[in-house]
């Protein structure tokens, strides 16, 4: 049987600050079998690129973001959203879909190009209008993370699914007299 939470009011989902590398770091553990794990210090130094969803009872779920820059055109550059974890309890509420927005939300105003996730999870990210893409794709990350990766032998045969997301045009900025 599946837990559910019975919570009547949804986490809040905020910027994550250094009370909270704890709790990330025990909650990307718990998730190892669909995240790549994060050292502590990796936590600690990327603290500014997290969002958790937080309830009464603590930290209920994380999304992080890196850019990835691309070789040539600084406008070219992506975005990539990982280290997305939210307990077993609070699935299938919201928690996740709010945390990926806030992450959507605050990498908007940088204009990348592109926002890309590697998942377990393409039906998730699919209802935010990620469509999937072959991994020949985002060369960049492969060759920035995947590569490295201490879970599969050849980033390409690796189960996760590649996923891409772009952006509306971004309104014009306010000129200044």
């Amino acid at each position: 049987m599946k837990e559910r939470c019975q919570a009547s009011a949804a986490p809040v989902v905020r910027p994550a600050d250094l009370n909270d590398v704890q709790a990330i770091f025990d909650l990307i553990r718990e998730h190892a079998d669909n995240l790549i794990t994060r050292s502590f210090n990796d936590i600690v130094q990327n603290i500014d690129r997290f969002y958790v969803a937080e309830q009464a009872d603590g930290i209920v779920g994380c999304a992080a973001w890196s850019l990835l820059p691309e070789i040539g055109e600084v406008t070219h550059t992506a975005v990539e959203i990982k280290s997305v974890a939210v307990r077993r309890a609070w699935r299938g509420q919201g928690t996740g879909r709010a945390l990926v927005q806030a992450v959507i939300d605050r990498v908007a105003p940088l204009r990348v190009a592109q926002m890309i996730v590697l998942t377990f999870a393409p039906e998730f990210f699919r209802s935010l209008g990620f469509t999937e893409i072959p991994k020949t794709q985002i060369m960049h990350k492969i060759y920035m993370g995947c590569i490295n990766c201490t879970k599969h032998a050849n980033p390409f045969t690796c189960p996760e699914v590649a996923m891409v997301l772009v952006p509306g045009p971004a309104a014009p900025r306010n000129s200044r007299p």
